[in-house]
């Protein structure tokens, strides 16, 4: 599908705080064809860059690199305020793994459409998941057009290290460059307290065979550390380096209690972060030192973790959050500037899940995209455009959604999901598990 956007406001050039001269920007075949100064319809050369099967009026509406949920658990989105108010560990031990036992596919398949409408309506194009029962997420990411970096989740604990390596080879066997390239795979051992050495250094033979990231839970909790310290004599991060896997490609997600010197590894192993900032906040797993990781020039993405830890997938909350948070417990007011929160979500949050030509608006790259209402109270006066975004922006804001070309929400409406339907199958299967309140 060709689509012409035309008269939008973009995102400010580099050293600006205000956004371009209008723009028109064109779409053909999933990606982005050009960026150029807006003219009249009835141009000449607009003309000649025709015919297009949509033109969408941008005027009084600003153009965003679609958002990046660089770590999230789509199938647990069914378990939202499951388990509300409780620390990690028996958050997981006492409520997340007993009813997990109890999923079908069909249960993940229907809660990760609820997590995907979701997201879509709040400006994310692109998610990363880390679950089991991939194969149903995948098919609800293909059906739905957003993008996907999809891992099946393994761990030691109950048993299930083989078996759950075996189906995370032939996961990414299956599903790597599915749905016309939207998906890509990794595998994802779940943490160093679940993975025992043995299955870590399996998992990065695997990896590296398959040529595919490790996705991975890393240094969440003060319990983590004490537990690896206790058992190896290391560090969460240190324990992953003795075993192979930062050999390998590496998204590592939370990363709240790294050391100078993981920090420093790290950075030499070239390891990308995923800041989760909400959701270490409602677990109280602690504050990341994000700056000083971004001080070492790491990679960091954002993300929300799961609607169980969280109970929001809105990436402009956490953007939001990332940068309050740091700057309040650093006490410098410059620690996570507006304009690299928001690189977090989009270019930062691409890159950390190894992805190219994803996240920023330039001819050729893929066309994932979104347009936001600016019209709101909230956003006058037109002041520091990228300080709007950050500061006062929210995802009712969002009013156009495109991925890889393809236009999958528009002024309130899903287009690839049934809201009623999804609304009433995951109610059936919250009743089924006992996970309603009886008020």
């Amino acid at each position: 599908m060709r689509i012409l956007i035309s008269n939008v406001v973009s995102l400010p050039r580099e050293g600006s705080s205000r956004g371009r001269n209008p723009v028109d920007i064109g779409v053909g075949d999933g990606r982005i064809l050009f960026i150029e100064d807006h003219m009249p319809l009835d141009s000449e050369k607009r003309q000649q860059q025709g015919p297009w099967d949509r033109i969408i009026a941008g005027r009084g509406r600003l153009v965003l690199p679609g958002f990046v949920n660089a770590h999230t658990h789509l199938g647990m989105t069914l378990l939202r305020g499951y388990g509300d108010d409780l620390p990690l560990m028996i958050w997981l031990q006492e409520k997340m793994w007993p009813v997990e036992e109890q999923l079908t596919p069909e249960d993940v398949y229907w809660s990760a459409l609820l997590a995907i409408g979701e997201m879509l309506k709040g400006g994310v194009t692109t998610c990363a998941d880390m679950y089991f029962h991939m194969e149903a997420t995948a098919e609800a990411v293909a059906e739905t057009g957003i993008r996907g970096f999809l891992s099946r989740g393994i761990q030691d604990a109950g048993g299930s290290g083989t078996r759950g390596l075996e189906e995370a080879v032939e996961f990414c066997r299956q599903w790597q460059g599915a749905a016309n390239g939207r998906i890509t795979t990794a595998i994802g051992p779940h943490a160093p307290y679940t993975c025992s050495p043995e299955l870590l250094q399996r998992t990065a033979d695997w990896a590296a065979r398959l040529e595919v990231p490790i996705h991975i839970h890393v240094a969440e909790t003060t319990a983590e550390i004490g537990e690896i310290k206790g058992k190896y004599g290391t560090t969460p991060l240190g324990m992953l380096a003795a075993n192979g896997i930062l050999d390998l490609p590496v998204t590592a997600a939370h990363c709240v209690h790294l050391e100078e010197a993981d920090i420093l590894l790290a950075a030499e192993k070239e390891v990308r972060i995923v800041h989760c900032p909400t959701s270490n906040l409602k677990l109280a797993s602690g504050i990341a030192p994000v700056p000083e990781m971004l001080a070492a020039g790491l990679t960091i993405g954002l993300g929300t973790d799961s609607a169980a830890s969280n109970n929001r997938l809105d990436l402009w909350q956490e953007m939001r959050t990332a940068s309050l948070l740091h700057k309040g417990s650093s006490e410098d007011p410059t620690a996570v500037p507006a304009g690299t929160a928001l690189q977090m979500a989009t270019f930062l949050g691409a890159k950390a899940l190894h992805l190219e030509q994803v996240g920023q608006l330039q001819p050729e790259w893929k066309a994932d995209l979104i347009l936001v209402d600016t019209h709101g109270l909230h956003w006058q006066p037109a002041s520091d455009l990228t300080g709007r975004v950050v500061y006062a922006g929210e995802r009712g804001d969002v009013s156009l959604v495109i991925v890889d070309g393809r236009i999958l929400y528009e002024d309130g409406s899903l287009l690839t999901i049934d809201e009623e339907k999804v609304s009433y199958e995951v109610g059936k299967r919250a009743q089924r598990l006992g996970l309603l309140s009886s008020t």
